[in-house]
């Protein structure tokens, strides 16, 4: 059985995720850095993973499919942080 502080903790860390997310895609809109796209995109799977882990029982949180989502969130910031320092081949 899950504590009720697991699941309000969870939730707080879905909407700062989610908030992270809007920043990032705000800042995207203004300057269609990639950078930015791959970080909103990040953040907004982490929320989805983090709400979906809190409306079910926290130990589930062993699943593969609660791995696989934070798995993806990582790619894309690692995705994101090589795309933009990669050297810039127009020259």
């Amino acid at each position: 059985m899950s504590d009720p502080v697991d699941s309000v903790l969870l939730g707080a860390v879905a909407m700062a995720s989610f908030l992270a997310a809007l920043f990032f895609l705000r800042f995207w809109r203004q300057t269609r850095d990639v950078f930015f796209l791959f970080f909103a995109i990040a953040f907004g799977v982490d929320s989805i993973g983090r709400f979906a882990l809190g409306l079910t029982q926290a130990w589930k949180e062993q699943e593969p499919f609660y791995y696989l989502m934070r798995l993806l969130t990582f790619c894309l910031i690692i995705c994101a942080i090589i795309l933009k320092n990669r050297p810039d081949q127009r020259k």
